[in-house]
């Protein structure tokens, strides 16, 4: 409905005032500070950073009202992810937050989130230009692997700051004699990570072939 197309556009123009604004940010203080802004870029930007990705829970609950036509699942694990390693992860361990690899995590995720919410904007609109179609199903392929290496790449520092620490491990009292030791945990959420990576890959080939074919291109032009 009218309605309901006016609302994911002012819900993609936040997101894409959200990433915009950290992605400047990120580039102007890399400009000025060199190195030295890569350590503190979560101290930076971390909270706008948060904020978007806690309103991208939306777009799970858009999909299942039926208001979004995407896929459920690819969706639903590329948001827990990030998700997962932003604040379960990288926020909880301050140690981890100066690290140059949340840095990179930053750059890549709203890279694509600029270009996506970009391209949904103008199509909640039926404008399509073919060159930021091109770009938003196929910029995704090779860096979203990229990321969810990045990502694997932050559980592994962290798990020596969990070890240490004991955050979220829990030793349940007698008579239960459960613990649950959190690193072992991460670890075995590395595997899901790299599985629901081989899913997502396919899946993002799929949206590509569905909006790059030769017919859909040919139509977006007429």
């Amino acid at each position: 409905s009218f309605t309901m197309n006016i609302y994911l556009f002012v819900y993609d123009l936040m997101q894409f005032c959200g990433h915009s604004w950290i992605f400047t940010n990120m580039i102007i203080r890399f400009m000025t500070f060199g190195k030295d802004s890569l350590a503190d870029t979560f101290y930076s930007i971390g909270l706008v950073m948060r904020l978007c990705q806690l309103l991208s829970v939306l777009e799970i609950l858009h999909i299942l009202i039926g208001i979004d036509k995407s896929r459920l699942l690819p969706r639903f694990l590329q948001i827990t992810e990030r998700i997962i390693v932003l604040f379960v992860v990288i926020n909880s361990q301050e140690e981890v937050q100066g690290k140059y690899v949340v840095c990179v995590l930053f750059f890549l995720w709203n890279l694509l989130d600029v270009v996506r919410y970009t391209y949904n904007m103008l199509a909640r609109m039926g404008i399509y230009y073919l060159p930021l179609t091109w770009l938003n199903f196929s910029l995704c392929i090779p860096l979203y692997p990229v990321s969810v290496l990045a990502k694997g790449f932050a559980i592994c520092v962290s798990l020596p700051y969990f070890e240490s620490f004991g955050t979220y491990s829990i030793k349940l009292p007698f008579p239960f004699t459960f613990s649950i030791y959190f690193p072992y945990v991460l670890k075995m959420y590395l595997l899901v990570l790299f599985t629901g990576m081989c899913f997502i890959i396919q899946n993002l080939f799929y949206e590509r072939m569905a909006h790059l074919g030769t017919g859909n291109i040919k139509n977006k032009r007429s």
